[in-house]
């Protein structure tokens, strides 16, 4: 597959509507966008031909990226033997043309449920939940990488609206695979506490620590065993690690804390890239990541943090864990496979859905 160079140009003012608080509200409550499954004003007569709804929705569609296309990304492609690398020139707001709901070429979001246990209570067997976004054409027949995607301490897998064909999630990857700014990848919305009292009320904190555990047993190996990955799974057993490079984990506030403490700090074995959205305080200081990683033999492909520096949640915790990184850690490099981004902004997700579509363009290009 054609790998691409990406220079993206900032453009515009922010489109993506804010949610206030770490977990405060569901992404469900953004400006609703219309289902591609409602029936629009050109195919309201009943003597329409049947194809008279999907002409319109291209037409519309057509009208979207021609509104936008003052926005165009500029590409600069590249040799089939070189691989894509990080653009140096990071979005500082999501360009329009990416937020734009596709009426075509568009992914699917599942929602599934698979058996874990309640490792932060008696280890009983539990049923949960979580959201998997494929990607426009997917196809048993080709791999695909996998990003597990967390939320905050007041949400649960929904957190990040990725619930349907609005969603901002899905906007974004499907955009960024259209455009060819992505190879398109599997993401994946789980609840993060790995306890059998796993609601966004009524829960304990406490049971996101334990989370490492279930990814590592039950999730990672649920989703590789009904999706096609790049892992080479079986029920008796498999070598996870293998496969690292093609697994990411990023998350927002409390899921940035999960991603730091239990992504690098605890399955560095089984993720080689990694997103921190304002990390939460209780992450891991830096120099905490970089006891933890001495003499690691797993490279760390890419770690990129951003946090706004009108967060009085998490912009101290955030700062403690991540911005002199690769000062104290040989495990990083500023520029190479680091990157610390600050801007003005608060706990909320104008700041998460930039990070998000910032390190869907990083995560596997290394």
């Amino acid at each position: 597959m054609k790998k691409k160079l990406i220079r993206t140009l900032a453009a515009g003012l922010p489109v993506i509507m804010c949610l206030c608080g770490c977990g405060a509200g569901s992404a469900a409550e953004q400006t609703p966008v219309a289902d591609t499954n409602t029936n629009i004003e050109a195919n309201t007569n009943p003597d329409a031909d049947e194809n008279a709804n999907t002409e319109a929705n291209d037409a519309i569609q057509d009208a979207i990226e021609q509104e936008t296309s003052s926005m165009e990304v500029v590409t600069e492609t590249a040799s089939e033997d070189e691989d894509r690398v990080p653009t140096a020139q990071i979005e500082n707001v999501v360009p329009a043309k990416y937020a734009s709901m596709r009426l075509r070429d568009s992914g699917t979001i599942e929602h599934i449920t698979y058996t874990t246990y309640d490792y932060f209570g008696d280890g009983s067997e539990i049923t949960k939940e979580a959201n998997v976004y494929l990607p426009a054409g997917y196809s048993e027949d080709q791999k695909y990488n996998v990003l597990y995607l967390m939320h905050g301490i007041g949400g649960d897998e929904n957190e990040w609206g990725m619930t349907g064909s609005s969603s901002k999630v899905k906007c974004i990857m499907d955009n960024l695979s259209y455009y060819g700014d992505i190879d398109s990848f599997i993401v994946v919305t789980p609840n993060g506490r790995s306890s059998a009292e796993h609601g966004a009320q009524g829960s304990d904190y406490m049971s996101f620590y334990c989370f490492g555990e279930e990814l590592r047993n039950d999730l990672i190996p649920y989703i590789e065993k009904n999706y096609s990955t790049y892992a080479e799974y079986s029920d008796d057993g498999y070598d996870m690690s293998a496969t690292r490079e093609h697994r990411a984990m990023a998350g927002l506030s409390m899921g940035g804390m999960q991603t730091i403490n239990i992504g690098i700090g605890e399955c560095v074995d089984l993720f080689a890239y990694f997103g921190a959205f304002s990390a939460a305080p209780t992450s891991n200081t830096a120099s905490v990541t970089a006891e933890l990683l001495k003499g690691s033999p797993y490279e760390i492909k890419y770690f990129y943090n951003i946090c706004g520096t009108n967060d009085n949640v998490a912009y101290q915790s955030a700062s403690s864990a991540a911005k002199n990184l690769a000062n104290i850690s040989d495990a990083f490099t500023d520029g190479e496979n680091f990157m610390w981004m600050e801007l003005p902004g608060g706990h909320d997700f104008t700041v998460w859905y930039l990070g998000f579509y910032n390190f869907a363009q990083i995560a596997f290009t290394k």
